[in-house]
Formats: structure tokens, C-alpha cells, sequence
């Protein structure tokens, strides 16, 4: 698939185009049989998402095959006319529409989470829980290929690992048994935008999204668009080039951590884990702290507060492991997790407090 798709043929309309790279961007089988949901905030990407669905649905698609969603938050002044505008668009294409009011204002205590998080959060929680309502198995979202090198970028910038450069992923489980889905991913915004403009459809402008006090609206406004018309024409492509190879390294460094689990890990009293660290201190660091990530993931253990310098700690302790010190201590980690060298080259790692009592 091409950084971000294109079509060199002169004679495609806009239509047919950007219908065409829709069609590429969705699952190969199934994806029609049960509903669809449709997330649509009524701006132009999940406006021109919707209207190219119902086209490829059959336009005219039976009831219920495509329902909209539409979250109504309480950030925008304008969240009423947005919600309005969602709500007449799907009656005059004949589909259901499910308006859900998003509290993002009123704190839930999750720590340290900004309100963009926040809201993000709640928001794709109503999908979720709209979709299992209507027996849909996929929920359809509206990111571009644009979208995707703005958060890769957005990424890069704050600090990420390899799997942050990864950027979006074009499906993932939203819940079990529901799949997200973003079928836009390779399309750019251009696109979208040329299909809306040939079907004379018109969308909802968010003004916060020109504010460039917002990260986001910041690269897209003003570092993205200068790259594109300066010495970096391809940038948006490169970084998607880019998303789809750490992506894929990332994925390999997983796998490989995971079959080590396999290999070198056992079960120990009280539901610890128990490494033969002495074997893994042979390796590359890097791929050991990756061994401990495999190990938070299948352990369903709190990683909110883990962050690379934990287990790049971690693996610093295992590398000790065939010669240890003669005092080792052990090492607090957050969410109630310790890790101790123990005898013949081990490292047990013990479960928080609530996990061992169960």
C-alpha cells in the first residue's frame, strides 16, 4: 500500500477515487454483515467517512446497517449545532443516529490526565458501549493519512518510544468482540475534501482546531504546511513510512520478547514470576526490558506509571544476574510490583499486594 494513497489515472473522479481508497482501507471480509458504526462529529473527514460508506454499503443500505454516533461534549459552545448538524445529515440519509453526552468537564480520577485525554477516553467508551447496544462489530473512525503524520510527529517531539512511532494503528479491539477501525489512514485530507466538495456536502468547522495554542493544531497548522511547501514536500509520507516501519520493528522486538517469556520464565509461590535472568543477561539490553513489558502485558499488571527507566532498571538487574552483588535490593515499581534477585540466577518478580491476595 502506498504512503498515502493516490490514483494516476486522469480520468477518476473524485468520487470514484476517494471511494476507491476507502474500499482499500476496510477489512477484506465481513465487514458489511453486521451493523456499522460510524463515528461522526460532523466535520469534514467523518462527514465524507459516512457518506463513502453508505456508497460502498449499496448507497440506500438497509436499516441499520450503518448507524451514526455523535458524542456531545461539554468543552464547545458550539457541541449543540455540531450534534444538530449529525442528526439531520443521518435522517436525510434514512440511518439511525445515537447522540451520547460526554461529561469531560466532570473529572472520573483517573491521575494526570489531560483534558484532550480525557475527552478522547470518554469519547471512544461511547463508542464502545454504543456499538455493543447495536451489535456492531466494528466502529469505523475518521483519521487521515494527515492525522497520522501529525500524531507520529506530535509523538516524536514529546519523547516516545519505538512503538509510539508507530502512530495509529488501522485496526485495533476497541472491546472484545468490537473492532476500531480506521479506514482513512492512507487517504489524505485533500481527498476527503474533494469528495465532500463533488458531492456538494457541506461539514462542520471546529474552530478550536485553527487554535496553534494546541499541539496538534500547532503542527498542522504551522509545521506540517511549511515542511509540505518548503524543502520536505513529502513529509507527511515519510512519516507515515516511517510509523509503518517502527511500527513493524516494534512488533517484531514483541514477538521475540514474548518467546523468551516462553522460554525462560516460570511460576513461583504467591503468583510471582520467575526469570532465569542469568541467561537473558547475555542479551541485548534493549530486547530484556522488552521481556519485561511482555511480562507487565500478560500479568495484566498497572503499566500507566511504568515507563522506559523502569525497565530499562529492570533489565540493568537482570545483567547482574550470573555475577550478582553480594547485596542486591530489591526494587519497588509502581502499582505494588517488586523485583529481587534470587538464588541459582533468578528474578522473582512479585505481583502487587491485591494480586497475590487473590
Amino acid at each position: 500500500m502506498d504512503d498515502m494513497a493516490t490514483t494516476d489515472d486522469p480520468t477518476t473522479t473524485p468520487d470514484a477515487a476517494f471511494l476507491a481508497m476507502l474500499r482499500g482501507g476496510l477489512p477484506r471480509q465481513g465487514f458489511f454483515g453486521p451493523p456499522v458504526l460510524v463515528g461522526v462529529s460532523g466535520g469534514a473527514d467523518s462527514v465524507g467517512l459516512l457518506l463513502g460508506l453508505q456508497a460502498l454499503a449499496g448507497g440506500d443500505s438497509p436499516p441499520g446497517r450503518l448507524v451514526v454516533a455523535h458524542g456531545r461534549h461539554d468543552l464547545r459552545e458550539e457541541a449543540g449545532a455540531d450534534a444538530a448538524f449529525v442528526v439531520a445529515l443521518a435522517g436525510a440519509l434514512g440511518l439511525p443516529c445515537v447522540v451520547g453526552d460526554l461529561r469531560v468537564r466532570d473529572r472520573d480520577g483517573v491521575r494526570g490526565e489531560g483534558v484532550e485525554a480525557r475527552a478522547r477516553r470518554i469519547r471512544y467508551r461511547f463508542l464502545a458501549e454504543t456499538a455493543l447496544a447495536h451489535g456492531a462489530r466494528h466502529v469505523a473512525v475518521a483519521h487521515t493519512a494527515d492525522d497520522q503524520a501529525e500524531t507520529i510527529l506530535h509523538r516524536a517531539l514529546r519523547g516516545t518510544g519505538l512503538a509510539g512511532l508507530g502512530g495509529m494503528r488501522p485496526v485495533r479491539e476497541l472491546v472484545p468482540g468490537v473492532a476500531l477501525v480506521r479506514p482513512l489512514i492512507t487517504v489524505p485530507r485533500a481527498a476527503v475534501r474533494g469528495y465532500l466538495a463533488a458531492r456538494a456536502q457541506e461539514w462542520c468547522e471546529d474552530a478550536t482546531n485553527a487554535d496553534v495554542r494546541h499541539a496538534r493544531s500547532f503542527l498542522r497548522h504551522e509545521i506540517l504546511p511549511r515542511c509540505a511547501a518548503g524543502p520536505y514536500p513529502a513529509a507527511p509520507a515519510a512519516l507515515a513510512r516511517l510509523g509503518r516501519q517502527a511500527a513493524g520493528a516494534a512488533a517484531a522486538l514483541a514477538s521475540a520478547a514474548d518467546a523468551l517469556l516462553d522460554a525462560h520464565a516460570t511460576r513461583g509461590g504467591g503468583g510471582a514470576v520467575v526469570l532465569a535472568a542469568d541467561r537473558l543477561a547475555r542479551l541485548d539490553p534493549q530486547l530484556v526490558a522488552e521481556v519485561f513489558v511482555a511480562v507487565w502485558r500478560r500479568e495484566d499488571w498497572p503499566q500507566r506509571d511504568m515507563t522506559a527507566r523502569h525497565y530499562e532498571r529492570l533489565a540493568g538487574l537482570a545483567a547482574t544476574a550470573a555475577d550478582p552483588p553480594a547485596t542486591a535490593a530489591p526494587i519497588e515499581l509502581p502499582g505494588g510490583v517488586r523485583a529481587a534477585l534470587v538464588s541459582g540466577g533468578r528474578l522473582e518478580l512479585s505481583p502487587p499486594v491485591q494480586a497475590r491476595a487473590r
